[in-house]
């Protein structure tokens, strides 16, 4: 995972528990195996809501059941260094 990377998506945990294929899951989603690929490798910097909508539907299950949040290491500011 790198730095900073907070967002955690869990498609294999999912897609184990639902015994599906990634094969499968690209077909039903309607996207390239290769974008199921980076999306399950945690490369992905976005996804938009109408693709994890169809992941969701393809899995019957929450957005919440495929993405995880971890918290970073590092705080995001230092204590007095940026004020609005």
């Amino acid at each position: 995972m790198k730095a900073g990377m907070a967002i955690i998506i869990n498609i294999d945990v999912m897609l184990a528990r639902r015994k599906m294929s990634v094969t499968e899951l690209a077909e039903r989603v309607g996207i390239t195996m290769a974008n199921i690929s980076v999306l399950k490798n945690d490369k992905a910097k976005a996804i938009r809501f109408s693709t994890l909508e169809a992941i969701c539907k393809a899995l019957e299950c929450q957005p919440g059941d495929i993405l995880e949040y971890e918290a970073d290491s590092a705080p995001l500011l230092a204590p007095g260094s940026a004020r609005g």
